[in-house]
């Protein structure tokens, strides 16, 4: 029975879904979701993930265009909604890569550190399960000892149901720019670099999720910056 459950999760996973595709479009400020793109740069692939980790289009997603700059407040809370609700079994993260001038002039090739994760749900081989499954807003705060200044913020659900192979594992990516006011003189750490967060045979990036049933899953990237 195992076997014949696997083998038809794989299969519903290889049926073309482009309108299952998403993006992320709205920030969410102060508990009210913003204008499409008004805040959020808006890529030019449309609703088509990134898949090579080595990639610059990994920071904020293919031809990301400048956005307007939000006046947030640091230990708030904020967060993205998209077009259409989460459809692909996958994880979530969220970066903050503070702009050395300007965000709306930064290209996102500093340091960045990670404020959030949702991860997989697995209980030994028995079931493993998705949490960001049909998530249309995802919300999360900003680490109150987070310095002032200029940043982008970074979200990314990873979609696994094809990535049994390298390269499949597909990454649905935009950055919002941010202005962060009432920070602290906190020290976000672990610092990464984007592209370079990540390789290909990460174990949480080359994954077969269907069979046989993963025991643990490791969350792509470094720990959370909780401030």
């Amino acid at each position: 029975m195992k076997v014949l459950f696997g083998l038809a999760s794989l299969a519903l996973a290889l049926l073309p879904q482009v309108t299952a595709h998403y993006r992320w479009v709205s920030l969410i400020n102060g508990g009210v979701t913003t204008t499409a793109f008004q805040y959020v740069r808006q890529s030019t692939n449309w609703n088509s993930p990134v898949t090579d980790v080595t990639s610059n289009d990994l920071r904020c997603n293919v031809g990301a265009t400048t956005a307007s700059t939000a006046n947030v407040t640091a230990g708030s809370t904020v967060g993205f909604a998209l077009d259409q609700a989460i459809f692909h079994p996958g994880v979530l993260n969220v970066y903050m890569s503070k702009a050395p001038s300007t965000a709306a002039s930064y290209d996102g090739s500093g340091k960045w550190f990670k404020i959030y994760q949702i991860s997989a749900v697995t209980n030994g081989g028995t079931s493993i399960t998705w949490p960001t499954d049909n998530l249309a807003t995802v919300t999360f705060k900003i680490p109150a000892s987070t310095p002032n200044g200029q940043y982008l913020l970074r979200i990314e659900h990873i979609a696994l149901h094809s990535a049994s192979s390298s390269g499949g594992a597909q990454f649905y990516i935009a950055c919002a720019q941010i202005n962060l006011t009432g920070g602290g003189n906190g020290s976000p750490s672990p610092l990464v670099s984007i592209p370079g967060v990540y390789a290909a045979t990460d174990p949480g990036i080359l994954i077969n999720i269907y069979w046989p049933i993963p025991t643990s899953y490791q969350q792509p990237g470094p720990t959370v910056w909780t401030g």
